[in-house]
């Protein structure tokens, strides 16, 4: 029987303790159930589904791919997928148990972008945001879709876009270009003042512009694309940040375009009016149910807690009482994924904290105990409008890959067999666990592929993209050369199966979702599901082991039948006294118990008590309050808050131990009192109430962001930092201390939400310490960052680095040895790179850069100085380490990372004896992959002089390409050259391209 872990009750009386004189029980709130907790989402790619209509493949742009955009061979441009293939196969989706689907962007896309050398089938590079792309059909194609789905019961839900438009706008100085940050060069009124636009987002105040004086870079149109998108507003360069491509990191993830996408300035109020009035549109005259809202993440708030309250009500105007939105946010952590349904009032996110645990759990089999924290952590999103049951969760998607991918890449050599079970078992965990389940267009036909992006986005019609032929499909023999609509594939049934089993049993889809037990390593994972008003728990056991495992489930009650529902196991099972529910669960599955009855009535309400409040560790905007409940039976517990003189408001409604909400007090001052208390509601509909806690809103907390810790520094140094949580008031002073001596003013910055300057070490000797920090004062608050210390000049490289952690027991010598001669790096003096490749077998390892051979100096996760273990969850096979002692920062990185082919595409094509400059499919222009290194290298014996410009192109052609700094679509490489020998050497690391 597999070790396990339950859940533990708290030590309080069993019944209530002494409350307030006048307990007020009408505080007693059910935890929230919004319109939309039980729907089936299908998320499909128009243009890679079915083409019901060859007519329009072409857009009506004619044959030319490079004008039309239509090349069926090619994965990156239109294959031929329509509107009317999907009314046309909408049966094989409601076949799926499908209740919504949800279409990718489909308005009229910029067909052909010739610096991405690609098409717009994927839809996110919109000119006209009022109407159907050509190539997918008509509007009045969308309404007839959207008619029939409506006749079945069924949603249709947009994919929408309001943070870019297509690549329309250019810059004087090129087309494309770095970004520009707002400290560099602030933005400026028409009339040439400075200013910084987050003082006036969320405001109808707003400057007034000048496309000639207010940006980094002038944006210039080509005339005849002047008035190319729709609405007309669109078309003023004024209403776009314009200040060049994004690294997607730190501010300009905020500001900067995407891949040279034009970024709208949305702090601007005309943008937000705007966008508001396009999507009422569609609501109002087609009767869409519903949006996804791409790149949620890389939009400022205020543009948020405008747009969603404003489009939700004049839905439910239009009578969309269940209209839905539910946004983008490509990250895994709970506490900042949240902020968008809390802080910023929208009303769900995409759960990419739940794929990422979905995966680990059933394509690695890792430890179950990873998933009773992952659902732990499901309160940061419970406020008094929202909570987790609204989230869409999905396994894979169109940008990160398909599930079959990663079960394929994460267990090398295994069946077809094993790879269908790991498969139909992470769907089990998605649709038995709380949330909306999302499956991706595919995964129900065992698609996999190598990769995301494009190489995620198959046809389900025959394809003639060679890339997608030799794909291997799980559960099948099919390839992608012919259709891929089997209703009778494992997986299309197992889906069926268990959206029909959802629906038969309700509580599986909106119930609440109390863990019950975790294996200590790979076994049984176990919760509940319970339905307030039914009050019947089901069991659900899922087993990620490759053997049987048996476990007792802790239940609501004692000696009690439990009627298996799903699954192979005992028909029947009577939990013990004390309430526990053996189950045995065969590998790779799940099984799922229903009880006989409803859960025995409480006589009385538990006591509830709240723990101290205290400020939420990993958003020191929120407030963590906390209440123990004693018993053991089905509580729902909601929490209050108010400040001096106010009235008690809720702040949100748990059904789940630990109980506990995560107030968000951003908006308030540092300082101000606040006072919690907390009513429990039991099964029998009585209520007690909590004597109140008080506390006091943190201050903020400033962290230094550049320089890194540690790191060598030359001439003009930039000093950075975040405030959190940040408000456009704050104003950051940065000091240094050079050798020791007394901190002195560097400057200051009031421009969010990263706040910088420079500070010059020109004129200090090289060796020279400094110590930087940032501070900050405020209404009730004064606040200072710890320092970060660099040395000026060339960081002097270690006499040696180990690898140094449990993987050293693998390499011949003691665990942890920072002596290991076997794990000892060795310095590429081109790039100032360590690195050491390894043969290791499949497991978890954990390490860390050890520097000359001892303890003294190492370095953690994040190049920290004795900062946390690294941990490698490594499949098998060789693995090169890779230390920079400018940041040091240690990695691990695969071959099996590598693209298939690096070009140095450029105007020095011809001269290494291609047919043409900017070739990136030449044979002489390919690099080629050190193994020992994983540094891809092309030397060239004598190169004429002059000066070249280039890029680095992967995969023989420009769908993925990088330019100067590493930037992705980045601006070209230039290099003078004095003729001779040169190496050309590209690290897939940094996608750095360099010349030497």
């Amino acid at each position: 029987m597999a070790a396990a872990v339950a859940v533990a009750s708290a030590v309080l009386p069993a019944n209530a303790a002494p409350g307030p004189k006048n307990p007020e029980s009408s505080s007693a709130r059910h935890s929230l159930r919004a319109p939309v907790t039980d729907e089936n989402f299908y998320f499909v790619m128009a243009d890679r589904f079915s083409n019901g209509d060859t007519a329009n493949d072409d857009g009506g742009l004619g044959t030319d791919p490079m004008v039309s955009g239509f090349d069926p061979t090619k994965k990156g441009f239109y294959n031929g997928g329509d509107l009317a293939g999907l009314l046309d196969k909408i049966d094989y989706i409601q076949g799926l148990g499908t209740t919504s689907i949800w279409l990718t962007p489909s308005f009229k896309n910029k067909a052909v972008q010739p610096e991405d050398k690609s098409a717009g089938y994927h839809g996110y590079w919109v000119t006209d945001f009022t109407q159907i792309d050509p190539h997918l059909g008509t509007n009045e194609e969308l309404q007839a879709l959207i008619d029939e789905a409506h006749s079945r019961g069924m949603k249709v839900y947009f994919d929408i876009i309001t943070n870019h438009t297509a690549d329309v706008i250019g810059y004087e100085d090129g087309a494309r270009r770095p970004y520009v940050s707002k400290d560099t060069e602030p933005y400026k009124t028409a009339a040439g003042t400075e200013f910084d636009d987050r003082d006036f987002a969320g405001s109808d105040d707003f400057p007034e512009l000048s496309a000639g004086t207010s940006f980094p870079y002038v944006p210039v149109l080509d005339p005849a694309e002047e008035n190319l998108k729709v609405p007309n507003w669109l078309n003023d360069p004024t209403l776009y940040h314009n200040r060049g491509d994004t690294t997607f990191v730190g501010e300009d993830s905020y500001y900067g375009d995407f891949f040279g996408l034009d970024d709208l300035f949305t702090e601007h109020p005309a943008v937000v009016d705007g966008m508001e009035d396009i999507y009422k549109t569609w609501i109002g005259d087609f009767g869409v149910d519903g949006f996804r809202i791409d790149t949620m993440k890389h939009v400022n708030n205020e543009f948020w807690q405008e747009f969603g309250p404003e489009v939700l009500n004049y839905a439910k105007a239009q009578g969309k009482d269940e209209f839905f939105m539910f946004g983008e946010v490509f990250d895994t952590t709970k506490s900042f994924t949240s902020q968008f349904t809390t802080r910023n009032e929208m009303q769900a996110v995409l759960d990419f904290p739940f794929q990422d645990a979905a995966r680990n759990f059933a394509s690695k089999s890792q430890d179950t105990r990873a998933l009773e924290t992952f659902f732990a952590g499901d309160d940061w999103y419970t406020d008094a409008d929202s909570n987790v049951y609204q989230l869409p969760t999905f396994l894979g998607n169109h940008d990160m890959g398909r599930i079959g991918s990663f079960i394929a890449a994460d267990n090398p050599g295994a069946t077809d067999t094993e790879q269908v079970a790991r498969d139909q078992l992470a769907h089990e965990l998605m649709y038995f666990s709380r949330g909306n389940p999302v499956i991706y267009y595919g995964d129900e036909q065992g698609f996999t592929g190598p990769g995301g992006d494009q190489d995620a986005r198959q046809t389900l019609f025959a394809s003639q993209v060679p890339e997608y032929l030799d794909d291997d499909l799980l559960g099948t023999n099919a390839t992608h050369a012919t259709d891929n609509f089997n209703t009778g594939h494992p997986l299309y049934s197992k889906i069926g199966q268990l959206a029909a089993l959802t629906k038969e049993h309700p509580a599986l889809r909106d119930g609440a979702h109390q863990h019950r037990l975790a294996s200590d390593g790979p076994g049984i994972y176990a919760f509940s599901r319970t339905d307030a008003e039914d009050q019947r728990e089901y069991v659900v056991a899922l087993n990620n082991s490759e053997q049987p495992q048996t476990a007792d489930v802790p239940t609501y009650i004692g000696k009690r039948n439990y009627t298996k529902i799903y699954g192979d196991g005992t028909a029947e099972v009577k939990t013990s006294a004390d309430g526990k529910l053996t189950v045995t669960v065969p590998p790779l599955s799940a099984v799922v118990y229903q009880s006989s009855g409803r859960l025995p009535h409480s006589k009385a309400a538990p006591a509830v008590e709240l723990q101290e409040p205290a400020a939420a560790p990993a958003d020191n905007g929120r407030i963590k309050v906390t209440a123990d409940v004693g018993g053991t039976s089905f509580y729902e517990v909601t929490f209050e808050a108010k400040t001096a003189g106010g009235d008690w408001a809720p702040i949100g409604t748990d059904d789940t131990a630990p109980y506990q909400v995560f107030h968000d007090v951003a908006a308030l001052d540092a300082g101000t009192p606040l006072e919690y208390r907390a009513t429990v509601l039991d099964n029998g509909g009585h209520s007690a109430t909590s004597q109140s806690r008080t506390a006091a809103v943190p201050a903020p907390i400033l962290a230094m962001q550049k320089p890194v810790e540690g790191s060598s520094v030359e001439g003009s140094v930039e000093l950075s930092a975040t405030a959190d949580p940040e408000k456009a008031s704050h104003v950051v002073s940065f000091e240094r201390s050079v050798s020791g001596g007394d901190w002195t003013a560097v400057g200051s910055d009031d421009s969010s939400p990263v706040y910088s300057v420079t500070d010059d070490v020109s004129k200090l000797e090289d060796g020279t310490q400094v110590q930087y920090r940032a501070s900050m004062t405020g209404p009730g608050f004064s606040v200072v960052s710890e320092p970060r210390s660099v040395v000026v000049g060339e960081a002097p490289q270690p006499d040696s680095v180990t690898v140094a952690g449990n993987l050293n027991l693998q390499m011949g010598c003691g665990e942890w040895d920072p002596a290991c001669p076997q794990a000892m790096m060795t310095l590429d003096p081109a790039d100032k790179i360590w690195r050491l490749t390894v043969d290791l077998p499949a497991g978890k390892y954990e390490y860390k850069a050890a520097l000359n051979g001892n303890w003294d100096v190492n370095y953690g996760a994040g190049g920290v100085l004795n900062g946390a273990n690294i941990v490698l969850d490594h499949p098998g096979g060789p693995v090169t380490f890779r230390y920079d002692n400018s940041t040091h920062i240690l990695t691990a990185v695969y071959a099996s990372q590598q693209p298939g082919a690096v070009a140095i595409a450029g105007s020095l094509d011809t001269e290494l004896g291609c047919a043409a400059d900017w070739d990136p499919a030449c044979d002489q222009a390919q690099l080629t992959l050190d193994p020992a290194t994983l540094v891809w290298k092309l030397s060239v014996p004598a190169l004429p002089a002059g000066t070249y410009e280039f890029k680095a192109a992967l995969d023989r052609d420009w769908g993925v390409n990088y330019g100067a700094g590493g930037v992705p679509n980045g601006g070209n490489i230039s290099y003078t050259h004095d003729g001779g020998p040169v190496t050309f050497r590209y690290d897939h690391f940094t996608h750095l391209l360099a010349a030497s």
